[in-house]
C-alpha cells in the first residue's frame, strides 16, 4: 500500500494543480522518522519555486509533478504516504508542502505516517534514466498480454511474486496481485514459464479489469486507516475484496474456502477451489 488505484486516486486529487506556479516548497518539521528528500532542499527550491506546474501525471506508484522546465517532481509514497491539497489525515505528519498559486488550489502536500516515502526532483535526462521503460514496465491500466509474455514468460518465479516486479508491470502490489489472479483463475504459485499464451491473456484482462474497478472506487483502505482519498475519507475497494485478507472465508465465485500462503515474506489469499494448481 499504496498501489496503482490509491496512487491514481492521489493523482486526480491534486490534479488542478496543472497550470499552477509554484509559490514555496518546504520540509515541514517532523519528529518522527525524515523521508527521502533530493536533491538539498535549497537546491530543489531554487529549481521548482516561480515554475509552472505542465501537467500532473502518474508513474507506477508514484505522483508526478511535470515542470515547465522539464524537471519531475516525483512523490513516492511508499507504504504509508499520501499526496493531496486538502485537508490532511493528521497535520502532524506532514512532511512537505508545495504553495501554489494560479489555480484552484493553493497547495499539493506529501504526507507520511512512518517515513518510508521519498520526494525527488529529476531532470528530464535523469528521470528517463531513473524511471524510463528499462526500469519500469508499463502501466497495469493498459498492460497487454503481449507484455506479460515477453517480460515473464521465461521466469521460473511464481505468477503471484512475478507481478509485484515493477519492471514487468508498474502499479500492482501484493492487494491487486492476490485479486488479479482471483479473477483470472490461477493458482498463485503456478511458475510463470508453466504458464500458457491464453492464460497470460486472461491474467491481463484482469489486471486491468480489477485496476479500473478498484480506481472507480478510490482504492482500498485497511484496517490501519492510513490509506485517504482527497476527501479524507476511506476508499472504497476493500469492500469488494473477493479474496485478499478473506482467509477462511468462502469464494464469493464457487462457494470454496479462500486459503492464505506466504510468498516472498507477503501474504497471499487464493481461492483453493477455483484457482487450482494446474
Amino acid at each position: 500500500m499504496p498501489e496503482l488505484p490509491e496512487v491514481e486516486t492521489m493523482r486526480r486529487g491534486v490534479a488542478e494543480a496543472a497550470g499552477a506556479t509554484v509559490t514555496s516548497f518546504e520540509r515541514l518539521p517532523c519528529p518522527r522518522k525524515p523521508i527521502g528528500v533530493a536533491p538539498r532542499v535549497d537546491h530543489l527550491r531554487r529549481r521548482v519555486v516561480g515554475r509552472g506546474v505542465a501537467a500532473v501525471e502518474r508513474l507506477g506508484k508514484r505522483v508526478v509533478l511535470r515542470l515547465e522546465t522539464g524537471d519531475r517532481l516525483v512523490m513516492e509514497p511508499r507504504m504509508t504516504g499520501l499526496v493531496g491539497a486538502g485537508d490532511s489525515p493528521d497535520p502532524f505528519y506532514l512532511r512537505v508542502e508545495l504553495g501554489l498559486e494560479g489555480v484552484g488550489l493553493e497547495r499539493v502536500w506529501f504526507w507520511d505516517r512512518r517515513g518510508l516515502g521519498k520526494v525527488r526532483l529529476y531532470s528530464a535526462a535523469e528521470f528517463a534514466v531513473e524511471l524510463g521503460p528499462e526500469k519500469l514496465g508499463p502501466d497495469g491500466l493498459v498492460v497487454s498480454s503481449d507484455d506479460l509474455h515477453r517480460r515473464l514468460a521465461g521466469s521460473r518465479r511464481a505468477v503471484k511474486v512475478a507481478l509485484l516486479d515493477q519492471r514487468a508491470v508498474a502499479g500492482i502490489g501484493n492487494i491487486y496481485a492476490a485479486e488479479i489472479l482471483h479473477v483470472a483463475e490461477v493458482h498463485p504459485a503456478t511458475r510463470c514459464d508453466r504458464l500458457t499464451q491464453a492464460t497470460w491473456r486472461r491474467i491481463a484482462e484482469a489486471t486491468r479489469a480489477v485496476l479500473e474497478e478498484a480506481v472507480r472506487y478510490e482504492g482500498s483502505s485497511l484496517g490501519d486507516g492510513t490509506y485517504r482519498n482527497k476527501l479524507n475519507e476511506d476508499g472504497g475497494y476493500q469492500l469488494h475484496h473477493r479474496v485478499y485478507g478473506r482467509a477462511g472465508e468462502r469464494c464469493p465465485r464457487c462457494g470454496g474456502t479462500i486459503q492464505r500462503i506466504v510468498q516472498a515474506q507477503r501474504s497471499t489469499f487464493f481461492c483453493a477451489s477455483c484457482q487450482r494448481r494446474r
